[in-house]
């Protein structure tokens, strides 16, 4: 592939996830006015769904472009089209430098000759390695902690450990099978250790191990782009608000006992430093920043006690997933390079040079603008 698909690729990537993390945050607030906001479960399915979409989105595009549709319709196209409608006020010359901007920025970007090129390429490139080697440190703190801990139970491919080392419950998994890791002081808790091992075990039933390690193999090219950060952010919370909602609505378990639990898990891992040892992808039964801030363990325990709306898998809902899903691809596809000479940007591009034929013999009794031209009033005024 050439050096300036690689780079466009690179580009949609990025803002398909900030356009994705914009659409998301308000259909979020939109649901916050309806009783789909508490609808855990369904929205977790869905920003894992586009996750997925997110990830997939560069090999898809391609894919459609060849397979589907060669030249499908993008933003390039659509403003041209409505600039020559007389919808843009702007000088036919300015706004063939603004649709132009991005591509000349990826042809700078792939000549490396400007210094800041190659500052910017290397800067990108060094986040990557950091943010490569630091999942993979990760992958292999992990690694290690599973072979120091004992198994206590397996059922099928799941095994369920016992470490002395970790306070805090977290599940992980391999190509093949899937590990809960419990810390040892809970086997003397009966109560809690239930309840423990039914939250790590809902994880499983949720794919949150498979859509955490999707998000961690994406912070390389993602690193430095904030909506990467806000996206990550709102899967984890949804993650364990619908793992929550789910556990209560299974009948037997105790409300108030399970929020006591997640309580003294926070209580644990505050006191316990060797807990923020980065050991990823992996799921715990609380998070890092749940010990800093009480706000988030606030809403954890405001999500258990709050009951699921009994439509939230029913036509409201699938209405939503599906304009999300929809919107999410038709933006990947406005987004792709614009193809071959149309009619309308050859339009454009004449317009261009009748105004710059027009500076260039412009007088004091000259006035030519781009509204003139695609009116035919290209006249120069009388002496």
């Amino acid at each position: 592939m050439e050096t300036d698909a690689l780079i466009n690729s690179y580009l949609d990537l990025n803002l398909l996830v900030l356009a994705g993390t914009l659409l998301w945050l308000s259909v979020r607030k939109l649901l916050s006015h309806t009783q789909l906001t508490h609808a855990f479960g369904a929205q977790l399915r869905l920003m894992n769904t586009l996750t997925l979409l997110l990830a997939l989105s560069p090999f898809m595009m391609f894919a459609f472009t060849r397979l589907v549709m060669a030249h499908p319709p993008n933003i390039s196209d659509l403003l041209i089209s409505q600039f020559l409608q007389g919808n843009v006020s702007m000088s036919a010359t300015s706004f063939e430098t603004l649709l132009g901007l991005r591509e000349d920025t990826v042809r700078v970007l792939s000549t490396q000759q400007p210094l800041w090129t190659r500052l910017l390429t290397c800067a990108l490139a060094i986040g990557g390695l950091i943010s490569a080697a630091q999942l993979a440190s990760s992958v292999y703190r992990l690694r290690r902690a599973l072979r120091r801990s004992y198994v206590w139970k397996s059922i099928g491919r799941t095994r369920i450990l016992v470490s002395d080392e970790t306070p805090v419950a977290y599940s992980t998994r391999s190509i093949f099978n899937r590990y809960v890791v419990l810390p040892s002081a809970l086997l003397s808790q009966p109560q809690d250790l239930k309840l423990t091992l039914a939250h790590e075990l809902q994880h499983f039933r949720q794919r949150d191990i498979e859509c955490e390690f999707l998000l961690e193999l994406l912070r390389p090219l993602l690193f430095w782009n904030p909506a990467f950060y806000l996206w990550r952010r709102e899967v984890r919370h949804l993650r364990e608000f619908a793992c929550d909602q789910a556990l209560m609505a299974r009948p037997g378990l105790d409300i108030r006992a399970y929020c006591e639990c997640l309580i003294r898990a926070c209580a644990q891992a505050a006191q316990e430093r060797v807990f923020f040892s980065r050991r990823s992808p992996a799921v715990a039964l609380v998070d890092q920043r749940e010990t800093r801030r009480a706000s988030t363990l606030q809403q954890r325990i405001i999500a258990v006690t709050t009951q699921a709306p009994h439509d939230q898998t029913g036509l409201g809902w699938a209405l939503v997933s599906g304009l999300m899903v929809a919107s999410v691809f038709a933006t990947a596809v406005l987004m792709q390079r614009p193809g071959d000479w149309s009619h309308d940007r050859l339009m454009l591009s004449t317009i261009v040079n009748l105004e710059r034929m027009a500076s260039r013999n412009a007088s004091p009794s000259t006035v030519v603008s781009a509204s003139d031209i695609l009116q035919g009033s290209f006249m120069p005024a009388e002496r």
